[in-house]
């Protein structure tokens, strides 16, 4: 019989991501990063004169970031430990939205902090990845971790069978994204890796309905 599966995200879920972006923005480009803004499109403008920075770059930024300044990025508490245990339980997963050839950068930088780990990459909505990584491991049973509602939103259409935990675990940015448990996505939101992990463990051997849980954030 074929294991459980965990397929988790890898930016605030393993790694802080936005909180070295915004301070590597400050540092070396004079731009500030409005966390509390909702849209990461509209978050970025010049420092003093306060204009917005254009679409376009926005994307040359976080380019940029990505190519050179992964090493910056540093693991969200108690992630790591996190993954290990389920590792006993299941077989793990990242399933990351960055453009394929930057899988083998993501997957050093993950080793780099205690987890080796397959990494899939996609662009877009996650459902058909995660459809995909399902009829590849076939799984006993499977759980997917993201912190952007809109992928567990694409997950429940394409995958309802999936159990789905949303968990953001960087605390400046949770409280401004939708909650995909609330919209009925997900069957879970918390925030943080000691009250996730119990969480999680036992869903890999019970089923789960839509249900409150401890230090769920919904």
């Amino acid at each position: 019989m074929s294991r459980p599966l965990i397929i988790t995200d890898c930016d605030e879920v393993l790694l802080h991501m936005i909180v070295p972006y915004r301070d590597w923005l400050a540092e070396q480009h004079g731009i500030a990063f409005d966390l509390g803004r909702g849209d990461f499109a509209q978050s970025m403008t010049h420092v003093g004169t306060g204009d917005q920075i254009a679409p376009d770059g926005v994307w040359r930024y976080l380019n940029m970031f990505f190519d050179d300044e992964m090493h910056r990025q540093f693991p969200i508490a108690g992630a790591v430990d996190a993954m290990k245990a389920l590792a006993e339980h299941a077989d793990v997963v990242v399933l990351t939205n960055l453009l394929d050839h930057r899988q083998p950068t993501r997957t050093r930088q993950l080793r780099d902090h205690g987890l080796d780990l397959r990494v899939f990459t996609n662009q877009g909505p996650k459902g058909p990845a995660l459809k995909a990584i399902l009829d590849e491991y076939r799984p006993s049973r499977a759980v997917f971790i993201d912190d952007l509602a809109q992928h567990h939103d694409s997950a429940a259409s394409l995958v309802p069978e999936l159990h789905r935990l949303h968990l953001c675990g960087e605390p400046l940015l949770a409280p401004h994204i939708a909650c995909a448990h609330s919209a009925g996505h997900a069957h879970a939101r918390i925030d943080d890796w000691a009250s996730a992990l119990p969480w999680l463990l036992d869903s890999l051997h019970t089923e789960k309905t839509r249900q409150n849980a401890p230090g769920e954030t919904a």
